[in-house]
C-alpha cells in the first residue's frame, strides 16, 4: 500500500478503481434484489396462490425446455413451500450482497438462481431482462466485491486468503 510520500503504481491504481466498479455492481444487484422483494410482496407472489398463478403462466406461456417446465410444475405444486422459500432467498441475496457479505457464494447463488428465472422466463420477456444482473452476479463471485464498502473486509482482514469474501 501507498504512503503519503510514495506515489501508487498505475497497477494500483487501476486495483483501486476496479474494486470501486465492483462494489457499485454489488450494490446495484443488492438493490435490485431487495426492491424485487417489495415488488413482488406487493403483488402476492410470495403467497400459494400467486406464486403458483405466475409459475403455471411460465409453463403455460413460455418456451422453457419440457425437463425445466417439469421442475416449475413441481414448484407450483408446492407454492406452499417453494413461494417463501423464493422471498427468503431473494431477501438474503439483497440483503448479503448489499452489506457486501459472503459476497462471492451469495453471488454464485443470485447467479444461478437468475439463471432459472431467465430460463423461466424464455418466451415471456425481453431476452436480454435478466442476463445483465445474470452476468453482473457471475462477476461479482470471481472478484472480491465485498473487499471494498462490505463487511468482506472486515473478513479478509483476519483470513485475506479465504474464497469466501
Amino acid at each position: 500500500m501507498a504512503t503519503a510520500s510514495t506515489p501508487r503504481s498505475s497497477a494500483e491504481i487501476a486495483g483501486a478503481s476496479a474494486q470501486r466498479g465492483l462494489a457499485l455492481a454489488r450494490l446495484a444487484i443488492g438493490c435490485m434484489f431487495i426492491w424485487v422483494v417489495f415488488e413482488n410482496y406487493g403483488k402476492g407472489l410470495y403467497s400459494p396462490a400467486g406464486y403458483a398463478g405466475l409459475i403455471r403462466s411460465y409453463i403455460d406461456h413460455g418456451h422453457a425446455p419440457a425437463a425445466w417446465k417439469a421442475v416449475m410444475a413441481s414448484a407450483a405444486a408446492n407454492a406452499r413451500i417453494a413461494a417463501p422459500l423464493q422471498g427468503a432467498a431473494e431477501s438474503a441475496f439483497g440483503v448479503l450482497l448489499t452489506l457486501g457479505l459472503f459476497t462471492r457464494p451469495v453471488a454464485l447463488a443470485a447467479g444461478l438462481y437468475l439463471t432459472s428465472l431467465w430460463i423461466s422466463e424464455w418466451g415471456t420477456a425481453w431476452i436480454w431482462e435478466l442476463l445483465v444482473p445474470l452476468w453482473t452476479a457471475f462477476a461479482l463471485s470471481l472478484g472480491a466485491a465485498g473487499r471494498r464498502w462490505g463487511l468482506d473486509a472486515l473478513l479478509a482482514r483476519r483470513h485475506p486468503d479465504a474464497l469466501l469474501w
